[in-house]
């Protein structure tokens, strides 16, 4: 909530106070540099050629601008020593002028030169960056405030973009380019003001001390320095004092006043301070007053280190010899504001990178616009979606369904900047026109423990930055990662992770909180689908995955895509041979594994290492057949589904079995048929990891056998027995982001049993493909029976092609013995692979073996260095 507030005060003075700061930085930025631009632009006038013979005194340049301007009274001038430069002179204003105009004058021959080119633009843009060109008193009010409003927007901009790694460097400097859309917007913007956050603290810390009195009197009190003494103006008391005493001796005559004379003052102040960088001499209006000469000494730190001497004209006497060096540092402080302000306090550089973060601010302007207008789209996205759903609500609901059947669902989200939470709005409404019940929930307002009070959960979950939760989900993070392991087994879940695939850690959040789950034992509908950028072909793939899986309603799925988002075609089913079966444990004490291969008739089928293959399984030919009998049905009777016809035992060996077998009518076994038809639901895909590579010609499968009371399983059954080598079977080619190919890097295996299916995938890939730092690390019953693909990892092994092979053989020795075993034995190995860049795959039961992995990992390596694997995703895992 703290955060929020804090976050609507930034947007709210960004995009009121920000135009105006844009064109004040501009300002600023041509200010900085203003003389060296003006002496470019007027050759002769600031600097003149060297000459040889020595500049004039001060005495001789007040002559001869007399001589040039009679009427004229010079107020100011400033010397320097420099050899060609000029000096610098101000004349007295006219009635009702505040300041009068400055000119340069030749040092050698006394000539007022003209007014340099440009002299009058950044007189203008001067009064603009201090005053607005607003009357002086409200212009500095103006500009006060704004730069109240620069300083909150600096330190609030710190505040909202802290990093969750407060000691990573990058995370608080790196620029990256290669990011796009809203995530580049908001790198740039970040990035850049963390670089010039100090540059604009100072900008706006000065700027206010000269624009609001309390401010600079607040400073002033800080400083030690209180209110500075006015300045005596020329006439001052003793002035009048002196002029009074000429009135009184001619009363009836003003005398005409003496003219100024500089040589005594100047003989003094030289006997002083021989050596100067540069010397103002404020005039007086009569020659009785005292001259007042503010310097900078030889060696000054910057140009506001002056020190001020007061002379009197008439004798020389040096009345007053005030040092910067003697100042306290309360006022050295003080004098430092302006140069601060402008850079020059470090020299050239500082100004250079002072007028640089200047010119930045129109960046922070038009980024910050763009960011707000992006929310403002998002939101209006979400309303539309929020809609969407309310209509759902009121429509009528659908006949029940299997959707139905499977009972309600919780639809969560981890949301950043809306995305995630405009798509879980849109599965929602999509889950209710499929007659389901549906809780839509930010998983801010929930925690790990109320996640055991749902059965069914799709997470919609954003990446933030490198791999962290979103903002919103930050205190779920916190609690899962503490949860103390409260088993979900009786949940099943799909994820849908969105991330920008140029971060480092794509989709982080979303596959530790994939980790997570599995860990916990929630049982995943289908492997997580990322989604870069909002990519339409991978959000069109989610609802796929959603209607092929049963969760929603395959003629509801991409009919209402979300606004910005089109809808892409999805390949669909294809007809694959089964053309070999081979048992690869005979002996075995456990369940027996078979190497299935599929062959498509084209052999166009394509896919990488680690992908699923979905086969739809068949009921056992016996099964149907009994239930027909039970039914008194025929079989081969043609009946009506989906648009098509089939016989009716083709139809319920693909369906789900009716639990209840009802005598139909025997008078019209048609009728009968067509109304068993009319109340079937279509199996759900099996998915099984792939073990081959495009290259074989083939989709190898490991599966092992399942036994139930009533036989064997569906699926396992299926392929392992009941249809036979050379019968087609229905498959589809899946991609599985969350176990993809990490690229030429180290990669360590583990898995058990029929596990080694995705690692054989790899494998074959990486083998192919010539990388050879592969380490496997494989468990199962009995050496003699389960070593499965044996001769293969054999050959790879002693051809140098699998860098190290570990086994845990459990029931060969008295002592059990699991792959966790076996990685504890060579955690120095394992922490030296990993140093070296390594990906981790994980392939097999998720009870026992995956949760032991886990546990020999964080005891290996660490807690946070595996979670960091997480996040990088290097810590891939295929478990079931």
């Amino acid at each position: 909530m703290f955060k929020n507030i804090w976050f609507q005060i930034h947007w709210f003075i960004g995009i009121t106070a920000g135009t105006i700061l844009m064109t004040i930085g501009v300002s600023g930025a041509l200010l900085a540099f203003r003389e060296e631009i003006m002496d470019v632009l007027s050759p002769g006038v600031m600097h003149v050629k060297v000459q040889e013979q020595q500049a004039l005194t001060p005495q001789q340049l007040l002559e001869k601008i007399r001589d040039q301007e009679p009427e004229r009274r010079v107020t100011s001038m400033s010397i320097t020593p420099q050899p060609g430069a000029s000096a610098r002179v101000v004349f007295a204003p006219p009635p009702g002028v505040r300041r009068g105009e400055a000119r340069y004058v030749d040092p050698y021959t006394g000539a007022v030169l003209p007014p340099p080119t440009g002299m009058e633009f950044f007189e203008i843009t001067e009064r603009f960056h201090r005053w607005l060109l607003l009357p002086t008193e409200i212009g500095k009010i103006v500009l006060g405030t704004l730069g109240l409003g620069l300083l909150t927007l600096a330190l609030s901009g710190l505040y909202l973009r802290w990093p969750r790694r407060p000691l990573s460097l990058s995370a608080w400097f790196r620029l990256d380019f290669q990011l796009q859309g809203r995530s580049f917007l908001w790198n740039l913007h970040s990035i850049i003001g963390t670089w010039l956050l100090v540059m604009y603290v100072i900008f706006s810390i000065t700027g206010t001390y000269w624009a609001l009195d309390w401010f600079k009197q607040g400073i002033n009190t800080l400083a030690g320095e209180g209110r500075p003494p006015q300045m005596q103006r020329a006439g001052g008391n003793e002035g009048k004092r002196q002029g009074g005493e000429h009135a009184h001796k001619d009363k009836g005559q003003e005398a005409a006043p003496a003219p100024l004379e500089l040589t005594l003052a100047w003989q003094a102040f030289i006997a002083k301070v021989p050596h100067f960088e540069n010397a103002q001499m404020r005039l007086p209006e009569k020659s009785t007053q005292p001259i007042q000469i503010l310097f900078l000494g030889e060696n000054a730190p910057h140009e506001r280190a002056r020190s001020r001497m007061t002379v009197l004209p008439q004798t020389g006497e040096v009345k007053q010899l005030e040092l910067y060096e003697d100042k306290s540092f309360g006022g050295k402080a003080i004098a430092a504001i302006y140069p601060l302000h402008m850079g020059t306090f470090f020299g050239l550089p500082g100004r250079i990178i002072m007028a640089l973060a200047s010119l930045m601010m129109p960046l922070f302007g038009i980024t910050g616009w763009m960011l707000y207008l992006d929310r403002r789209r998002k939101k209006a996205a979400l309303r539309t979606e929020r809609a969407a759903l309310a209509r759902t609500e009121q429509a009528a609901p659908p006949a029940a369904n299997e959707v139905t059947a499977r009972g309600p669902f919780l639809v969560a989200y981890a949301s950043q900047a809306g995305q995630a939470e405009r798509v879980a709005l849109h599965t929602a409404a999509l889950l209710r026109q499929s007659g389901a019940q549906v809780t839509v929930q930010s998983l801010a307002r929930t925690t790990p423990e109320k996640l055991r009070h749902h059965q069914r959960i799709l997470f919609i979950a954003s990446t933030f930055g490198e791999g962290d939760a979103p903002d919103s989900a930050r205190a779920f993070e916190r609690r899962m990662r503490m949860s103390s392991g409260e088993s979900l087994a009786h949940v099943e879940y799909a994820l849908l992770a969105l991330g920008d695939r140029n971060y480092a850690k794509y989709c982080g959040f979303g596959h530790t909180l994939d980790h997570w789950l599995r860990n916990r034992g929630a049982k995943a509908l289908f492997p997580l689908v990322e989604v870069d950028r909002m990519e339409p072909a991978a959000l069109q793939k989610w609802e796929s995955m959603l209607a092929s899986h049963g969760v929603i309603d395959a003629a509801v799925a991409g009919r209402q895509a979300p606004r910005d988002t089109a809808v892409a075609p999805q390949a669909g089913w294809q007809a694959w041979s089964l053309s070999e079966r081979l048992q690869l444990n005979p002996g075995s004490q456990g369940e027996p594994i078979f190497h299935i291969e599929l062959r498509h008739a084209a052999n166009d089928g394509a896919w990488q290492a680690g992908a699923l293959a979905e086969v739809l399984p068949r009921h056992a030919p016996d099964r149907i057949a009994l239930l027909l009998q039970r039914l008194r049905l025929d079989g081969s009777l043609l009946v009506d589904s989906n648009g098509a016809r089939h016989a009716l035992q083709d139809l319920l060996a693909t369906s789900v079995l009716p639990l209840a077998h009802a005598a139909p009518d025997t008078h019209d076994k048609q009728a009968a048929a067509q109304a068993l038809a009319d109340t079937l639901q279509p199996l759900a895909a099996r998915s099984y990891s792939v073990a081959s590579v495009p290259q074989d010609g083939a989709v190898h499968l490991l599966v092992r056998q399942a036994r139930h009371e009533d036989g064997l399983g569906l699926a396992s059954g299926w392929l392992t027995e009941y249809a036979d080598v050379g019968a087609t079977l229905q498959v589809r080619l899946v991609e599985n982001a969350n176990f993809a190919p990490a690229g030429d890097v180290p990669a360590i295996f583990i898995g058990n049993g029929s596990g080694m299916a995705g690692l054989r995938g790899h494998l074959r890939a990486r083998v192919g493909a010539g990388q050879a730092r592969n380490w496997l690390l494989f468990g199962e019953r009995n050496r003699r029976h389960d070593f499965l693909y044996q001769e293969e990892l054999e050959q790879w092994l002693a051809e140098g092609k699998l860098a190290r092979l570990d086994l845990a053989f459990s029931r060969d020795q008295s002592q059990r013995v699991y792959v966790q075993d076996r990685l504890r034995e060579a955690g120095e190995e394992l922490r030296r692979w990993i140093a070296e860049g390594a990906v981790i795959y994980v392939c097999g039961s998720l009870e026992g073996m995956a949760a032991g992995v886990d546990a020999a990992l964080i005891e290996a390596l660490g807690e946070q260095a595996v979670e960091d694997l997480i996040e990088q995703h290097r810590y891939r895992r295929d478990v079931y």
